[in-house]
């Protein structure tokens, strides 16, 4: 039973800097555009120039 006041606050403690990395990551817009980095490699080297 004793290992559950070391195991609920480390648990807590985990969820909220996920929570906080996601928050964090939302508002500097790493999800914006997830669909061009997946084709960038189908495009010629010339064509991935002008982009």
């Amino acid at each position: 039973m004793n290992i559950l006041i070391l195991m609920i606050p480390m648990a807590l403690l985990l969820g909220i800097g996920f929570v906080s990395a996601f928050l964090w990551a939302t508002s500097k817009g790493q999800f914006d555009d997830l669909e061009t980095p997946a084709y960038r490699i189908l495009l010629d080297d010339t064509e991935r120039k002008k982009l």
